[in-house]
C-alpha cells in the first residue's frame, strides 16, 4: 500500500518539529516537503529523508497528498490557495481564524478535502463529545465557566480549543455563543447572568495546554479537564486526520468526523 505523502508547514516551529518526528516514526507516512517562510534561517536545512526546508510552496507541494498546517491565519490562507490549485488536501490546526477566514476554508473544501479543528488531540475531541452529554444534563441551575492555560508564547486568547468547547456547550443549550460569552470580569460586575458562559485565560511558562469546563451548581460542582503534557498529542491527532483524507473526497471535516464521533 502506497504511503501518504505529507508536507508540513512551519516545519521549524515547535509544532513543526514534533510533526517531523511523528511522521518519521509512522510506517504508513512519508515526508514529502517541509515549508518555512521566506527569510527563515532554516531554509535549505535537511530535516529527514533528504528533504530540505523550502519557501517555494508550489514546487514543494506538487505531488503531495496532504499539507499539515499549524501556522497562523495569514500563512494558512496562502497555503490554502496553492493547495486548492494543486489538489492537495489539508489538515489545519491553525487557531485565531475569524469568520471570513473560516469561510475561505469552506469555499476551498468544494475542491479539496480539509480537516479543520481548533485542537487535533484525540482526548480533547472526546471531551467535546462528553460536554454534549454534560450540558444536556446540567442545563439548569449550573453556571458554566471555561478555564484555559497555555505557554507564554501563545498569541491568541481565549484559545481556539476553549472557544470550541464554548461553541459545543452553547449549541447543546440552544444559545448563541457570540451573545452569551463573557471573556473577562473586572470591577463591580453585578451578579452573574445564569445564561452566560464565562472564559478565563492563563498564560505562562511552558504550559502545553490545559482546559477545564466547570459546571458550578448549588452544593456541588463538576469539573471536566483535559491536560496536554506534550505537543505529540496534537501531532498524532493530525496524522490521523491526514490518513482520514487519504480517500481524497472533497469537503470540510473536523476531528469528530475523523474519530467517527458524530
Amino acid at each position: 500500500m502506497a504511503k501518504v505523502k505529507v508536507a508540513i508547514a512551519g516545519s521549524g516551529g515547535r509544532m513543526g518539529k514534533v510533526l517531523l518526528d511523528c511522521v518519521a516514526q509512522a510506517d504508513d507516512l512519508v515526508l514529502h516537503a517541509a515549508l518555512e517562510h521566506a527569510g527563515s534561517p532554516l531554509l535549505c536545512s535537511v530535516v529527514a529523508d533528504g528533504v530540505k526546508i523550502t519557501a517555494d510552496m508550489e514546487a514543494a507541494l506538487k505531488g503531495a497528498d496532504v499539507l499539515i498546517d499549524f501556522t497562523r491565519p495569514e500563512g494558512t490562507l496562502r497555503h490554502l490557495e496553492v493547495c486548492r490549485k494543486l489538489g492537495v488536501n489539508m489538515v489545519v490546526g491553525t487557531t485565531g481564524m475569524n469568520a471570513q477566514e473560516k469561510a475561505q476554508l469552506g469555499a476551498a473544501a468544494q475542491d479539496i478535502g480539509i480537516v479543520f479543528a481548533p485542537n487535533m488531540s484525540v482526548g480533547v475531541n472526546l471531551l467535546f463529545k462528553l460536554l454534549e452529554t454534560a450540558s444536556r444534563v446540567l442545563d439548569k441551575g449550573y453556571d458554566i465557566e471555561i478555564i484555559e492555560a497555555h505557554h507564554r508564547h501563545k498569541v491568541d486568547a481565549p484559545s481556539g480549543t476553549a472557544l470550541g468547547l464554548g461553541e459545543v456547550i452553547a449549541k447543546t443549550l440552544g444559545r448563541d455563543l457570540e451573545k452569551c460569552a463573557v471573556y473577562g470580569r473586572e470591577g463591580v460586575t453585578g451578579e452573574r447572568d445564569p445564561s452566560t458562559i464565562g472564559f478565563a485565560t492563563v498564560r505562562g511558562g511552558d504550559i502545553v495546554g490545559d482546559h477545564t469546563v466547570l459546571y458550578a451548581g448549588i452544593g456541588e460542582r463538576i469539573e471536566i479537564t483535559h491536560k496536554a503534557s506534550s505537543r505529540a498529542t496534537f501531532a498524532l491527532g493530525a496524522l490521523r486526520a491526514a490518513r482520514f483524507l487519504k480517500a481524497g473526497k472533497a469537503g470540510l471535516y473536523d476531528m469528530q468526523d475523523v474519530l467517527d464521533l458524530k
